[in-house]
């Protein structure tokens, strides 16, 4: 009896994740080798899983042994809850870094960002503060400032600009120019190039006057537009220009008191602030707000207009007539220090732009050109000697035609026979031989300690930019010959305002009172404050000054060398120089100094008038006759205008010789 047929056991389930192959139906048979695997009556090929390789065909020799059917690999599937839980994670990290960034743009850093949009919509507009005026000691304008305009082209906006056919307005850089050019009173290729730029502002003109801005605005140009202004204008044209200095377009002060005085008259611009929209304009509900501007203070100079304008005109006059470089002419109040006059020439007009001034017309010459003063300095030797007690105005000097002082030869301006003159004549006749006798008694420290005390290699004090020191060599530096030039105006360099300074001294004295300009400057309500008192300080005795005052009365005596300044009805006192000029390190054959620095009346002192010609020689150039005149017309004007009488008195008679 055969035993039971087991039942058949159930295959172990496959390892999760894998696939399990096709089971064999019960009581099939394996097919022989080399069969064919095809199901009878199949029609094609059932398709075999990839993982199963198919059994080796048996070999073509007929043998009957095969190698054994390969284990099928089983293939791992994905883990779709490890996806699914990295994917939330990331998912919640992403979140997570979206929400922070939410919390610090809306929450923390709101504020921040809310004022920077605010910012974006913002537009500030500069509000200029009005500059303040220069007048002269009467409050007469000499310089202020005016409402102007300034025209302003966009050029990418008229690139941008479609011009239509039969167009009523221009719209291209060439007739927008051709429209422009009558109204500015430029030519249109000039204004076509600046429009037919890249830039995107440029300025067409400046300082015009508000009519023909209007005109311009009325025109309707494409990218032209005009924005308020103001412009720096003098009443007078070139009036005191060398003392009040100009502006550039922006309003800073470039020379002169315009300069030194920048931010007192610049004042402080003030700014309105609005919030505006995409097309420029203001949001009435924005945010507005203003910062007024201060105004520039008024400052008002010690000159006066009257005598300002007329020691220009005989000034120029001379300065044309003797073909010089340039002339000087400065006229001081001796108690006060004040400076009533300070005219240079040539001149410019600083509101007249069509020309371009000479450099030298820009310049303030009487304080920033240095020059050998000659024969006028020989005051100070005179008054070295008579302070240190070695002569007198009487003292007898015996002057050959010629002097020697080591290997240098001393001359006079003429040549005559030896002479006998007193102290005053040497003075009067200005001799240079008599001179350098004096000085070799004073000494050369005695002379240079004399020069410092009446202001020389010194700032005058006036306050007035790009004023000049001058040079005064120290006693160790001097040369075996210089003891025969520095005391007669050689070999030392002064400017103007340093040698009036000298005589206004003597006139007062023998007490120098710092030279001033600025009379009063206005405070922040307007109301002008005088300003503080010049300082001063004894140089000389009063002794002293009263002998020289007397000498120096006899220069413009009929037998001195300056007649031609005595000013009819007034005691007048002075000095002649008369030196060769320094050009580019050497003197110049032809070309001089001529300068006559005197005060009246002399025995009563009010006023010191300083003329000085520098390169003069084509024509007259002696320092009597080319500026005596000057100083005359100048001085004579002046005591009219300030109606100062003459004294009445008579001047004594100088002896000049001791024959």
């Amino acid at each position: 009896m055969r035993p039971p047929t087991p039942p058949p056991s159930r295959p172990a389930a496959p390892p999760r994740g894998t696939v399990p192959l096709p089971r064999r139906a019960p009581g099939a048979t394996r097919q022989a080798p080399g069969a064919s695997r095809q199901a009878p009556g199949a029609s094609r090929r059932a398709p075999v899983s990839p993982s199963v390789p198919a059994p080796r065909r048996p070999s073509s020799h007929g043998g009957s042994s095969r190698r054994p059917q390969a284990r099928p690999r089983i293939l791992p599937l994905g883990r779709p809850g490890v996806r699914l839980r990295g994917g939330l994670v990331v998912m919640l990290v992403v979140l997570g870094l979206l929400a922070a960034r939410l919390v610090w743009l809306q929450g923390l850093q709101a504020n921040a960002y809310a004022a920077q949009a605010t910012d974006q919509r913002l537009s500030t507009t500069t509000v200029v503060a009005a500059r303040g005026q220069i007048t002269d000691r009467s409050g007469v304008p000499l310089a202020l400032s005016v409402d102007a305009r300034a025209v302003f082209g966009e050029p990418r906006v008229i690139a941008k600009a479609v011009c239509k056919p039969g167009a009523l307005k221009p719209c291209n850089p060439a007739t927008i120019a051709a429209a422009l050019a009558p109204l500015l009173g430029q030519s249109a290729d000039g204004i076509q190039a600046k429009l037919s730029r890249s830039n995107a502002f440029v300025y067409l003109a400046r300082g015009v006057d508000p009519a023909v801005g209007k005109k311009i605005r009325e025109l309707g140009l494409i990218g032209i537009g005009t924005v308020p202004e103001t412009k720096r204008v003098h009443p007078g044209g070139d009036l005191a220009v060398n003392v009040t200095g100009f502006t550039d377009l922006d309003g800073n002060g470039l020379m002169g008191i315009e300069s030194g005085m920048q931010n007192l008259l610049a004042g402080k611009n003030g700014k309105t602030t609005a919030e505006i929209d995409g097309a420029g304009r203001v949001i009435p509900t924005g945010t507005t707000t203003s910062v007024n501007p201060v105004p520039g203070r008024d400052v008002q100079l010690t000159l006066d207009r009257d005598l300002q304008w007329y020691a220009q005109q005989v000034l120029a006059k001379k300065v044309a007539e003797t073909q010089a470089a340039n002339g000087t002419a400065v006229v001081m109040d001796v108690t006060t220090g004040e400076v009533l006059a300070l005219a240079t020439a040539p001149s410019f007009n600083p509101d007249d732009r069509s020309t371009t001034p000479a450099p030298d017309s820009m310049r303030n010459v009487a304080i920033s050109d240095v020059y050998e003063p000659g024969s006028v300095n020989k005051v100070i030797t005179a008054a070295a000697a008579l302070e240190a007690g070695v002569v007198t105005p009487s003292t007898v000097f015996t002057v050959p035609n010629t002097y020697k002082v080591g290997s240098h030869i001393v001359h006079d301006a003429e040549n005559h026979p030896t002479e006998h003159l007193t102290f005053t004549g040497v003075l009067a006749k200005s001799s240079n031989i008599g001179t350098v006798q004096v000085a070799q008694k004073v000494g050369a420290q005695g002379l240079y300690d004399a020069m410092r005390r009446f202001g020389y290699a010194q700032r005058t004090g006036l306050g007035l930019p790009g004023e000049s020191r001058g040079v005064l060599p120290k006693p160790a530096d001097w040369s075996e010959s210089s003891i025969a030039t520095i005391p007669i105006g050689q070999g030392v360099s002064t400017n103007v305002m340093q040698v009036a300074s000298v005589y206004a001294t003597v006139a007062n004295g023998g007490v120098r009172v710092t030279p001033t300009i600025v009379k009063a400057v206005a405070d922040g309500s307007g109301h002008l404050v005088p300003a503080a008192k010049p300082e001063s300080h004894r140089v000389i005795s009063e002794q002293v000054a009263a002998q020289l005052r007397t000498m120096l009365e006899a220069v413009v005596s009929a037998e001195g060398t300056a007649p031609l300044a005595a000013v009819p009805g007034y005691r007048i006192a002075g000095k002649t120089g008369t030196a060769q000029r320094v050009v580019d390190g050497r003197y110049l054959a032809g070309n001089y100094t001529s300068s006559f620095i005197g005060f009246a009346p002399a025995d009563a002192p009010r006023l010191v008038t300083a003329v000085v010609l520098q390169g003069t020689g084509k024509n007259d150039y002696f320092g009597g006759s080319a500026a005596g005149p000057v100083f005359k017309d100048v001085t004579a004007f002046a005591l009219r205008g300030m109606r100062i009488p003459p004294t009445g008195t008579t001047a004594p008679v100088a002896k000049l010789t001791a024959d």
